[in-house]
C-alpha cells in the first residue's frame, strides 16, 4: 500500500528514528553480526539522506527497509567476516545453497511482522512470490543443520514452550537454566551450539551478564535474546546481540531466529543434517 501524503523532514526523521532499531535487528540477523548489520543500517541512512526520493510514495517503514534491501542486494549480500575469516567463507558457501532472497523474506515476515504485500514492495516482487519465498525459507533453513541449544529462562511455561519449539526443529535441548549460576553449571556439563536466553532471570540476575560470562568461556557461539523491550538492545552504542526476539513471541519468530542462528553456528563446524 502506497502513501501519497509527503512527510515533512521532522516527521520523516521521527518515523525513521522509531523504525531504525528494528532495521538494525533485521540487518544483524542477515549478516550474523552486530557490527556488519549496523554498518548496513548506517549505509541505508546515508542513502536516504543523499536521495530522499527513495522513500517517495511508500509507507516510511517499508521505504526504509526497501532502501536497505537495495544496498544489501547490490553488495552481493555478504555475511559477517566474508572477506577475512574462515567462518565467513563457510557461511558464504552455505548461503550459496539457499534460494536467493528466501532468508530475507522469512526474517521480514516472521521477525519484523511484515505482510506479504509489504515484503513484495521491499523486494520489488509480487506478494505471491513473497509468500512462496517464506515457505521455501522455512523448509531450507529448518533442515539445514541440527545442533545443541541451551535455554536460559526463569518462567517454567515459557521455558517448556521454547524447548518444544526447538526440539520440533530437530535440535537437542541441553537443558533449561533459571538463574545465572544454573546457566554456568549447565554449560559446563554440556557445551551448546546456541544459547536462547531471557534478559531477566529468576534470582534478579541478568541473562545478558550470564551469557557474556559463558561466551568468555565457550567462545563465539550464537545467542538469541528474548525481551519485552528490544529497542533497548538495538541502539548500536555498545556490544549488543545479533539475534533478538520480542516478547510476546510467536512460534514462527522463535523458529526463524533459531534457524538463522544455527545457520551461522554451522559455519563453526556443525554437521549438516
Amino acid at each position: 500500500m502506497t502513501i501519497e501524503v509527503y512527510m515533512s523532514s521532522a516527521e520523516l526523521a521521527k518515523s525513521i528514528g522509531r523504525d531504525l532499531p528494528f532495521l538494525r535487528r533485521y540487518a544483524r540477523a542477515l549478516t550474523g553480526s552486530q557490527s556488519a548489520g549496523d554498518n548496513y543500517a548506517a549505509a541505508t541512512l546515508e542513502a536516504i539522506l543523499t536521495d530522499r526520493s527513495v522513500l517517495d510514495g511508500l509507507d516510511p517503514r517499508v521505504g526504509l527497509f526497501r532502501a536497505f534491501h537495495a544496498i544489501w542486494t547490490s553488495s552481493g549480500q555478504p555475511v559477517a567476516d566474508a572477506d577475512g575469516g574462515e567462518r565467513g567463507r563457510r557461511a558464504q558457501a552455505h548461503l550459496a545453497g539457499l534460494t536467493p532472497n528466501s532468508r530475507e523474506a522469512l526474517l521480514l515476515n516472521s521477525i519484523e511482522g511484515m505482510r506479504f504485500d509489504q515484503i513484495g514492495e521491499i523486494m520489488q516482487i509480487d506478494h505471491a512470490e513473497a509468500s512462496e519465498l517464506v515457505r521455501i525459507a522455512m523448509d531450507e533453513m529448518a533442515k539445514s543443520v541440527t545442533g545443541r541449544v541451551m535455554v536460559i529462562e526463569d518462567e517454567t511455561i515459557i521455558a517448556m514452550d521454547l524447548k518444544g519449539i526447538v526440539q520440533a526443529l530437530g535440535h537437542e535441548v541441553t537443558g533449561i537454566a533459571r538463574t545465572h549460576d544454573q546457566a554456568i553449571e549447565l554449560a559446563g556439563r554440556s557445551r551448546p551450539d546456541l544459547i536462547l536466553a531471557d534478559i531477566q532471570l529468576a534470582d534478579g540476575s541478568s541473562g545478558v551478564d550470564a551469557v557474556n560470562e559463558l561466551l568468555g568461556t565457550l567462545g563465539d557461539i550464537p545467542v538469541i535474546f528474548i525481551t519485552a523491550f528490544p529497542e533497548r538492545l538495538l541502539t548500536g552504542d555498545r556490544p549488543e546481540p545479533a539475534f533478538l526476539i520480542s516478547k510476546p513471541y510467536t512460534e514462527d519468530q522463535v523458529s526463524s531466529a533459531v534457524s538463522q542462528a544455527m545457520f551461522f553456528a554451522s559455519t563453526e563446524g556443525l554437521e549438516a543434517s
